[in-house]
């Protein structure tokens, strides 16, 4: 088994924080930073990184703390039967090469690839030994090598010329040495959810080198999260979510203790945002694994806007933010200890930024009326996760191959309620055989669904009447929703397309 993985990529493609939620993995261990493995890198923070790399230091000096800290990396031990997680794999040493050297003294690509072969020729045998102990893997922004520079910049608080420049240069010579075999594979991230390019490095060291690490549980999972002031309804709905659609509830504060302890830490919330979002989500990995039949899960209560952030960027799409409210007054009628205590929590959770959720989040409920309406709106936001909206695919009538009375018949009744004028319906479609190219005459009913609204429906019964007469004899099956009840799953079985 090959003991070192090395993951390369751009900044801010997510190495780091791929490595560290590897690491958490028996038998695989981090190599640490790379600036750990020579002490000139001290004098060089000390001066500013950014000017000692670009400015002030000699190129030849910059090459020889980059090329003597890879090495003295791969020279380390590795404990044995580990796998050792490598932050920046040997083509990384190239491409870093090649990106300073064109920015700094202002080549073109082909003559800063000149000067870094150059440069690095002193280190050239030792280097290629190191570089066949490695099996890299290559994570990448963007499948062209200018989105992925422009998407590793628009991360970035402040750009100047130069590194923007670099990363142009380092993003093309990432690609280029991925063209040419210089990876064993790449992972290009894009918008992805970051434990969803977990799972997918996860399966490459599991089927390619064997090491025995299992998938991210949470990819199969979709995760509520509600947060809210005191006495906003978050108890309230946590339960609904449980008891109406069989979501597992559980406590935030639980799963960071489990995590926390897992990990060894004393005070979970002492750490920083980052840590504490990733231990919320190996809480909750611990739990999913643990429960692989459990596919909703619900979470309360978030307090915290920067630990929701991170969490975000964890989850993804499988994380639904939910932000519930009332005036401040309904809020204090509900407590059982008085106005005095919910002004009390209120102030905590405002200091860690439990207001700031809510110009986040992905729904936000007004509880200020009636139970059924917080019902409701649940119901919608977790249908919304089951059926996902999508744009039907337009098909012509003639394509549905049935025949001519009933294309004709359809004809007519799409002039009578699709008038762009005046519509009756947002949505008209076949179903049923009809649909699927099966229909057969003497045999099939002519099944059709139409999206319409309440006070639509007398002109669509009297549509319907008027053109009953062209379907000669043909059964037809007619059925009609409203808008909310698709949004809500509120559709005949017939309809449905069952959740996995």
């Amino acid at each position: 088994m090959v003991a070192t993985v090395a993951l390369s990529g751009p900044d801010n493609v997510g190495k780091t924080t791929q490595i560290r939620l590897l690491a958490r993995r028996a038998g695989v261990v981090d190599a640490g930073s790379l600036d750990a493995y020579d002490p000139r890198w001290a004098e060089a923070h000390a001066r500013g990184l950014a000017d000692w790399w670009f400015r002030s230091a000699a190129v030849e000096q910059v090459v020889d703390v980059l090329a003597c800290s890879y090495l003295a990396r791969a020279a380390s031990a590795v404990p044995a039967g580990m796998v050792r997680l490598a932050d920046r794999g040997m083509p990384m040493l190239d491409a870093s090469v090649v990106a300073t050297a064109a920015v700094r003294e202002r080549l073109s690509y082909d003559a800063a690839i000149y000067r870094a072969g150059v440069l690095l020729a002193p280190y050239r045998g030792d280097l290629a030994r190191a570089a066949q102990a490695e099996w890299g893997v290559l994570l990448l922004h963007a499948a062209e090598p200018s989105d992925g520079a422009a998407r590793a910049l628009a991360r970035e608080r402040r750009v100047t010329a130069r590194y923007a420049a670099y990363q142009r240069v380092l993003n093309a010579h990432l690609h280029s040495l991925a063209d040419s075999g210089r990876f064993a594979a790449t992972i290009v991230v894009a918008d992805r959810a970051i434990l969803d390019v977990q799972h997918e490095l996860r399966a490459l060291l599991r089927d390619r080198l064997g090491v025995p690490v299992p998938g991210v549980a949470l990819r199969q999972v979709q995760v509520a999260a509600l947060g809210g002031l005191s006495e906003s309804g978050k108890s309230t709905a946590g339960a609904y979510l449980a008891t109406r659609h069989g979501y597992a509830r559980l406590k935030i504060g639980y799963l960071l203790q489990v995590a926390a302890d897992a990990c060894g830490i004393a005070d979970v919330y002492a750490l920083d945002d980052v840590a504490m979002a990733e231990m919320l989500a190996l809480g909750l990995e611990s739990y999913c694994a643990a429960h692989h039949f459990q596919r909703r899960v619900s979470i309360e209560s978030l307090h915290r806007a920067g630990m929701t952030a991170e969490l975000v960027k964890l989850l993804g799409d499988h994380l639904t933010v939910i932000y519930l409210e009332a005036s401040a007054s309904l809020r204090a009628a509900r407590s059982v200890a008085g106005p005095a205590d919910v002004r009390e929590r209120d102030g905590v959770k405002r200091s860690r930024g439990a207001a700031r959720i809510r110009k986040s989040a992905d729904a936000v409920v007004d509880n200020g009326g009636p139970r059924i309406a917080l019902y409701r709106a649940l119901d919608q936001i977790t249908a919304s996760k089951r059926w996902p909206v999508a744009r039907p695919e337009r098909v012509c009538i003639p394509d549905l191959g049935l025949p001519s009375r009933l294309a004709a018949y359809l004809t007519a009744l799409l002039r009578l309620v699709a008038d762009p004028a005046a519509p009756l319906v947002s949505l008209l479609a076949v179903t049923g055989s009809g649909a699927r190219g099966k229909y057969q005459h003497g045999w099939s009913d002519l099944d059709v669904l139409a999206v319409a609204e309440q006070d639509k429906l007398s002109d669509m019964r009297a549509a319907l009447g008027q053109l009953a007469h062209q379907l000669g004899g043909v059964k037809l099956g007619f059925t009609i929703v409203s808008a909310a009840e698709c949004a809500t799953g509120a559709l005949t079985p017939r309809l449905l397309t069952p959740w996995p």
